[in-house]
């Protein structure tokens, strides 16, 4: 898994403007800047890979179909700018970006959320770079993909698009080294693929990232193609 996308750390943790600085406030928003929120949520962030709002979305996280009156404002404002501790990743948002998500976030009218049965909320451990490689699948990858990689992940039923089977060998044959850092590190918006799946690149390091390549191929049991890989 704003994608996209407050982490399940917003049930857990608790975020407060720097000392000294007021705290953020929603602005009014028109029915045009609603209507803008909403398809950036569905189309364009990955907020709704992990997150549900209004029936739709993933069940990695906390719903955010009820944040109003629930969340202080700039709590969520926080949260969503700068996640810190679990297993969110950080989303690269442009400040208008991230104060209209925000506004809407906590400004829409509550709508019931799923029934607890089916909201599952992931290992809640920070992410380190001691982690092994396989652990940073199962926290980061599998709700999704599946613990082996066939993309049967327990939140994959809640996305529009199947979620990549990594252990699909004739499909991941296809797709270069370069490829699948990318897609990790941008997400799949940028790879043309669902926005639903998150960016890691500002969460992970290059190694680590580099390290869940080379996992994904353990479980393809396969190469890229012969024209990507380094023959010398």
């Amino acid at each position: 898994m704003i994608p996209a996308l407050l982490g399940a750390a917003l049930l857990l943790m608790r975020v407060q403007s720097a000392p000294g600085s007021p705290p953020w406030t929603p602005r009014p928003l028109s029915p045009f800047d609603i209507a803008k929120a909403e398809w950036l949520l569905r189309n364009r962030l990955p907020c709704l890979g992990c997150h549900e709002v209004g029936g739709d979305g993933g069940r990695i996280g906390p719903s955010l179909s009820a944040l109003k009156g629930q969340r202080a404002p700039d709590y969520v404002y926080a949260m969503i700018r700068d996640p810190r501790g679990g297993i969110m990743p950080r989303v690269p948002l442009s400040p208008p970006t991230l104060d209209l998500i925000a506004s809407y976030l906590v400004q829409r009218e509550p709508t019931p959320g799923p029934p607890a049965r089916d909201r599952r909320v992931p290992d809640q451990s920070n992410l380190t770079a001691s982690d092994t490689t396989a652990n940073l699948y199962a926290r980061s990858c599998s709700p999704c993909h599946g613990v082996k990689g066939r993309g049967d992940g327990y939140n994959a039923p809640f996305l529009p698009v199947r979620p990549t089977a990594h252990a699909d060998k004739a499909y991941m044959s296809r797709r270069s080294d370069d490829a699948l850092f990318d897609a990790i590190y941008a997400g799949g918006y940028i790879m043309n693929r669902s926005n639903r799946m998150p960016p890691f690149g500002e969460t992970l390091a290059r190694a680590q990232i580099w390290s869940l390549v080379r996992y994904l191929r353990t479980l393809c049991g396969c190469e890229g193609p012969t024209w990507s890989r380094d023959t010398r």
